[in-house]
């Protein structure tokens, strides 16, 4: 029988963490019966009650394990290195607010056995705020244009990953990595499916303009060689004080 583990990142998410545990077991008992699972959370350092209720989940059921990062990783080490713990046959990302629909685990799982070895779930549709997803399509835009890697519009990390992808991820020695980069980049067969991302279920989202800043400035440095051959053009122009100087820095 093959496995499917779920890796959940959260982060404050005490009014989210019971229901996303019952509904992923309620959608692959369910639909996927021919599957066992385990669902690995990985807790970001919340200062809410969110880890005092992942130790009751973990305690009624051994197939759910979490990880209690001892710090705020950010907002993407933390969910790479919880995929790298996961011991299924493949692996499902998904947020804990229900942003990203459990219904579709099914179809993910169609594709993978398909021989899909990736399967990126693409936001075609949103019912987030209009002005962000404005933002989100300027960005992806614009990081698409200056990469020499293909870049996936509207991937959140939000798919599915076989154990074989996941094996790759463990053994990169990326300090920072940006999983949906490492994605387009290593080249493995990968077919995107379409899904219409929800409204949060309960709690306060924790993406802001600064959070989507992070984001882009890391793709913009690990995937655009303009970016780069501007810094160093910029670097050799300008005075030794200069590139000393605590700004630079």
């Amino acid at each position: 029988m093959k496995t499917i583990s779920v890796m959940i990142p959260c982060y404050n998410e005490e009014e989210n963490v019971k229901a996303i545990s019952e509904a992923v077991i309620r959608e692959i008992t369910t639909n996927l019966p021919s599957y066992d699972y385990e669902i690995l959370f990985i807790d970001n350092d919340s200062t809410d009650r969110t880890r005092e209720y992942l130790r009751e989940i973990c305690a009624d059921n051994s197939k759910i394990r979490a990880i209690f990062n001892a710090k705020n990783f950010g907002q993407f080490n933390s969910p790479y290195y919880g995929i790298c713990q996961t011991s299924g046959d493949c692996t499902i990302c998904l947020c804990c607010d229900f942003q990203d629909p459990v219904e579709m685990i099914p179809r993910l799982v169609e594709e993978w056995e398909k021989g899909a070895k990736i399967v990126c779930a693409i936001k075609t549709t949103s019912k987030e705020n209009k002005i962000m997803r404005f933002l989100r399509t300027c960005y992806y835009k614009m990081i698409k244009k200056m990469s020499d890697v293909e870049q996936i519009e509207h991937f959140t990390g939000f798919g599915l990953y076989d154990k074989g992808f996941v094996d790759v991820l463990r053994n990169l020695d990326d300090p920072t990595p940006f999983l949906r980069g490492i994605v387009a980049e290593l080249g493995y067969k990968r077919v995107d499916v379409p899904y219409e991302q929800q409204k949060r279920r309960a709690g306060k989202t924790h993406n802001n303009w600064f959070t989507l800043y992070d984001a882009a400035m890391l793709s913009f440095t690990s995937y655009t060689r303009r970016v780069f051959v501007w810094q160093q053009s910029w670097a050799l122009s300008c005075p030794r004080s200069a590139l000393w100087s605590p700004l630079y820095i």
